[in-house]
């Protein structure tokens, strides 16, 4: 009897062991697998090439804007580290840590694919960029589409808006898949040109659009107006005499 109750305890023990074992592996397998997307904007696929395609011709040409429309105008932070020494009454040059911007959205009628329409253009000491972004109506697979163009050299906003500038940048977003870019590439990293001639009609229709609407939601009039207030409201407000601050009444 005795040695039959030894057998069972060295059985328990050599059990708790094994499962042991495998409690300690566990969770070593149940890890999470980290899965990180490589967008190829230089190259889409040809499948990615016919969603940008049909995600551009659903976009109306000759839209009805609903009576709801929205003009914001103001003044970015690009450098973080600005807002902290703007914080403690530090004066920083505003030219060199800002980006003044203008934005106007306007919902779209109907039954159509696009819900909203958003044109937004900001200008640093850098550049000018313009964004034109279309809201799914319902978002199926396709959340939204965006619009992209810039100039490297800052002129007169006038200049930009009322010049041809070519689409830089195409992309689609896209309902828990990873996003579908066209963006226009330079070089490789080996210093290889890339030859793009074959995206031409995509970045062709894009820059169509960008001019189109432009006119159709009066960015050309608007933009430089509400940029000249931003510049007026950030100047300090003087006496007659222009010597210094107005004194409070």
């Amino acid at each position: 009897m005795r040695l039959v109750f030894q057998k069972i305890v060295v059985f328990v023990s050599a059990l708790a062991v094994v499962c042991g074992c495998a409690a300690q592996e566990q969770p070593a397998a149940q890890q999470p697998k980290v899965k990180v997307n490589v967008l190829n904007v230089c190259t889409p696929s040809a499948d990615e090439q016919q969603e940008i395609s049909a995600a551009l011709g659903r976009v109306p040409k000759r839209p009805a804007f609903s009576a709801d429309y929205e003009v914001d105008r103001g003044r970015s932070v690009l450098d973080q580290g600005a807002s902290v020494l703007a914080a403690a009454n530090i004066q920083v040059p505003a030219d060199s840590t800002s980006a003044d911007f203008v934005r106007i959205r306007r919902e779209i009628s109907g039954a159509g694919a696009y819900s909203t329409v958003q044109y937004s253009f900001s200008r640093d000491t850098r550049q000018m960029v313009e964004t034109l972004v279309f809201r799914v109506h319902d978002p199926k697979d396709l959340l939204q589409v965006s619009i992209e163009d810039s100039a490297s050299a800052v002129t007169p906003a006038a200049a930009m808006l009322n010049a041809a500038t070519p689409v830089s940048r195409i992309k689609l977003e896209r309902f828990g898949k990873s996003s579908v870019v066209l963006a226009r590439c330079q070089a490789q990293e080996g210093g290889a040109q890339i030859d793009q001639s074959k995206y031409d009609p995509l970045f062709a229709s894009a820059t169509s659009i960008m001019g189109q609407y432009r006119g159709l939601l009066g960015a050309r009039k608007m933009v430089p107006e509400e940029l000249l207030r931003i510049g007026a409201a950030s100047k300090p407000a003087t006496t007659a005499k222009g010597k210094g601050p107005a004194s409070p009444k």
